[in-house]
């Protein structure tokens, strides 16, 4: 009977061996399967900027600090700075992503042959819209309206990078629409200003008023394009 133990006791040995053995690789792939990939340089830039977006528009550029925004990206602060080498270049980094891409597509529409100028600001106003309007990006028009007087720096930045080559498409896009006749005012082509005023107060108004009078601001941009035109628009729904 002894015997018989000792025996059952040997053939046991290694298939305790081997479970214990399987069960440290399964730990140790579920481990490895557990750890954060490191993540592409791209994504972790991009997440710098959504949480700089973030930290600016909730403290202003002054009180903002690049502990919080490394932070709230989820990265060390040395990490930040392989990609910003301050403040300020964050800032001017948040602004070209902004807004570069809408000025773009619009310039890209505005040299096709063929294109009317009604249609290059339908497509400039639902860009505006839904990139700027419609996202967390809005905050950073409202934080250069905040801030620019403080920080003339961050101004002068903001109208060379946006205004001033936002106002030479419109002017060169209404200029031509006066040529061709589909303005029947030069008024746009002297101030380009009023083609994108209702942008500007689109954002005011959001930021201020929507609770207490939602603007319907498909309605107001269309109507916008007929003022302009002097035609009825069609609808961009």
């Amino acid at each position: 009977m002894q015997r018989e133990r000792k025996r059952r006791l040997a053939k046991a040995r290694p298939r305790n061996r081997q479970s214990t053995k399987a069960a440290s690789s399964a730990a140790g792939n579920a481990r490895r399967a557990g750890r954060a990939k490191p993540a592409p340089a791209a994504a972790r830039r991009q997440a710098i900027l959504d949480a700089a977006l973030t930290v600016f528009a909730e403290r202003g550029y002054e009180a903002a600090r690049l502990d919080d925004v490394a932070a709230k990206a989820g990265v060390a602060k040395g990490t930040l700075y392989l990609y910003f080498k301050d403040k300020e270049a964050l800032f001017e980094a948040l602004v070209r992503g902004a807004v570069s891409p809408i000025l773009g597509q619009a310039s890209a529409a505005a040299a096709m042959p063929g294109m009317k100028a009604a249609g290059v600001l339908e497509l400039f106003f639902a860009l505006f819209q839904k990139e700027v309007l419609g996202t967390n990006r809005k905050l950073l028009l409202r934080l250069i309206i905040s801030e620019g007087p403080r920080f003339p720096a961050l101004a002068e930045f903001y109208y060379r990078e946006v205004v001033s080559q936002g106002l030479k498409l419109m002017r060169t896009v209404a200029r031509n629409a006066v040529a061709s006749g589909e303005f029947t005012s030069d008024a746009a082509a002297r101030f380009p200003q009023l083609i994108v005023a209702p942008l500007l107060m689109a954002a005011i108004w959001d930021s201020m008023f929507s609770r207490l009078d939602p603007l319907d601001v498909p309605g107001l941009l269309q109507a916008h394009r007929e003022l302009l035109t002097g035609r009825p628009q069609r609808s961009a729904s």
